[in-house]
């Protein structure tokens, strides 16, 4: 996400957008910075600090969910220590390091503020233009002598408020997204552990039977292991291969690509004679008349 956010920002420089760099792509980064950027310490840093290996307060029984240490950051809430846990974690097993709660505050609260600035940059913007921006006195005049109803302004109140509706739908695009994405990363996740559980069943339910002392086991082995290499060849690599690079051509696609690929493209018109020919027709009468 923070890749193609990296090439939605090359796109605005090159269109020397600055407004759109400002109000859209430094809140969206910081938005994922504070969130699931931090998510991502929190796995490294419980990877590398706690272990089976280590005892006390590294040990892997004091290590704490992640799961349930992001939901509470959302939700505000604090975990209740664990009183069998206490003696040896020492009141550490539900945050990792000392301020945790605190910064994990902050984070949220700078989060939860880039939110409002993505929905409310453009259409603030075009609403003070259209207060800034000075008026032609020739389009005064035709207004006060066109016979229009008191109190127009129907098209600039429309507009500013398809604007409101086409932001707010962009932004909740945006925060959603980084939610279903990251979801979708940790299906992943999932699908790779249950390729392991699942070779881990095929190995000890059929394989192991083909291994014995006895003549006929031995000559078993051949049948069980053509049925425990198709299993493997089916299940493992083709559906379970399938499955993955589904996930992961629906994540370069979607959540990948949308950061800095509108992809609207342009109205197609097709080749004709004949509007060819009446717009030739048109450019020499008006060259003719000048």
């Amino acid at each position: 996400m923070i890749f193609g956010l990296g090439l939605s920002l090359l796109n605005k420089i090159h269109a020397r957008n600055t407004f759109d760099i400002l109000f859209e792509f430094i809140p969206q980064i910081l938005f994922l910075l504070c969130t699931f950027v931090y998510l991502i310490f929190l796995i490294f840093f419980k990877g590398i600090n706690y272990s089976g290996a280590n005892t006390g307060t590294w040990s892997e029984q004091c290590a704490p969910s992640l799961l349930i240490t992001f939901i509470n950051m959302m939700l505000l809430k604090e975990d209740s220590p664990d009183p069998a846990l206490e003696a040896l974690c020492g009141g550490k097993e539900t945050y990792m390091f000392p301020g945790q709660r605190e910064i994990q505050r902050v984070l949220l609260f700078f989060g939860l503020c880039m939110v409002p600035i993505m929905f409310f940059g453009k259409p603030v913007k075009v609403l003070v233009q259209s207060y800034v921006s000075p008026l032609r006195s020739d389009y005064r005049s035709i207004e006060e002598d066109s016979p229009q109803e008191e109190g127009g302004g129907g098209d600039e109140e429309g507009g500013f408020g398809d604007l409101l509706i086409y932001q707010a739908i962009h932004t909740i695009e945006f925060v959603l997204g980084s939610v279903s994405h990251t979801a979708s990363y940790l299906r992943l996740w999932a699908l790779s552990l249950a390729h392991s559980q699942l070779s881990e069943v095929l190995w000890n339910m059929v394989m192991k039977n083909g291994f014995g002392r006895d003549f006929q086991a031995a000559g078993m082995l051949f049948v069980v292991f053509s049925f425990w290499a198709s299993a493997t060849v089916m299940i493992l690599v083709l559906m379970e291969g399938l499955s993955a690079f589904l996930h992961t051509l629906r994540l370069h696609w979607v959540e990948f690509m949308s950061k800095f690929y509108g992809g609207q493209g342009s109205f197609f018109l097709p080749f004709s004679f004949r509007c060819y020919l009446e717009e030739s027709a048109l450019t020499d009468k008006e060259f003719l008349k000048s």
